[in-house]
């Protein structure tokens, strides 16, 4: 019976995340499984991964066969790095301590680089967001000089009126007041006044 490490597909559509599963090659995809080492989630940035890391140690060593994706899984979490180690303390290269402090060392870098990777996704988002707002602002700024200016040509537009307005009350006020006759003045006669 061949035996692969590889993703179980769960979760609603166009929002999957995976079981890894270590399985019979001739079970279905979503089947039977012999057992289930861990999770997959592609949906967040970066991925979440939670891996039982002795399990999958134990299963390599036993000859399980990863499929690509799982074998990238693998590599991001240092299982197939610890099987390359075992594997030198086999041979003799270097003792068990030597592998360990190897892996630590590599351990701590991997967790470094993606803590480095979460703190510039942070800042881009922080950026991202801090551009909308300054543009937000100038779209504010403009609509509100839009409006204050639009308040001043309604309130001229307004003056204007009222204006015009009062010289139509003066010119209606004017001619009645030229059509009164004029008074003769005082010591002449009308008679004088019509020949002059």
């Amino acid at each position: 019976m061949a035996v692969k490490m590889r993703l179980s597909r769960h979760g609603r559509k166009r929002f999957a995340y995976y079981h890894i599963v270590v399985a019979n090659s001739r079970a279905p995809r979503d089947g039977r499984y012999i057992e289930r080492i861990g999770t997959y989630n592609p949906n967040t940035n970066p991925a979440t991964i939670d891996l039982e890391f002795d399990k999958a140690l134990d299963w390599l060593e036993k000859g399980a066969q990863p499929t690509d994706t799982v074998r990238a899984i693998l590599s991001y979490k240092g299982v197939l790095y610890k099987k390359h180690l075992l594997g030198g303390v086999k041979k003799g290269s270097f003792n068990e301590e030597e592998a360990e402090r190897r892996f630590e060392a590599w351990k701590v870098a991997k967790e470094s680089r993606i803590e480095a990777k979460k703190e510039s996704l942070l800042k881009d988002a922080d950026k991202e967001r801090r551009k909308k707002l300054e543009a937000e602002a100038k779209v504010n700024e403009e609509r509100a000089a839009a409006l204050a200016a639009r308040k001043v040509a309604e309130a001229k537009e307004a003056a204007a009126q009222a204006a015009a307005a009062v010289e139509a009350s003066a010119e209606e006020v004017a001619p009645a007041e030229e059509v009164a006759p004029e008074a003769p003045e005082a010591g002449e006669t009308p008679a004088e006044g019509a020949e002059s």
